[in-house]
């Protein structure tokens, strides 16, 4: 249901389809960069144990952190970006 009352029409759907597939996708692939650039250097050199391995757990970590919040602005943008009235758009658009 949308916020009018009425059933969602297929328009509708797809473009909130679409902005999650975007939003997953988008996410993952910050979340392999950022893994890559932290935790890298410990796959690709020989570093101490200690330096190695939490170099791959802070990577992991910064990685899940940015995929959530990555996918999160990205819904958030798309659902302010709706316009308020159908067939209208935002002054701002």
């Amino acid at each position: 249901m949308t916020g009018r009352g009425g059933r969602r029409t297929q328009a509708e759907r797809d473009a909130v389809t679409v902005e999650i597939g975007y939003a997953l996708c988008s996410a993952f692939f910050a979340a392999v960069v950022v893994l890559g650039a932290v935790a890298g250097p410990a796959l690709l050199f020989e570093l101490p144990d200690v330096v190695e391995a939490s170099s791959v757990r802070g990577g992991l970590a910064l990685a899940a952190a940015l995929f959530v919040v990555r996918t999160v602005a990205v819904l958030v943008r798309f659902r302010r970006a709706q316009p308020s009235r159908p067939g209208r758009t935002s002054p701002d658009s």
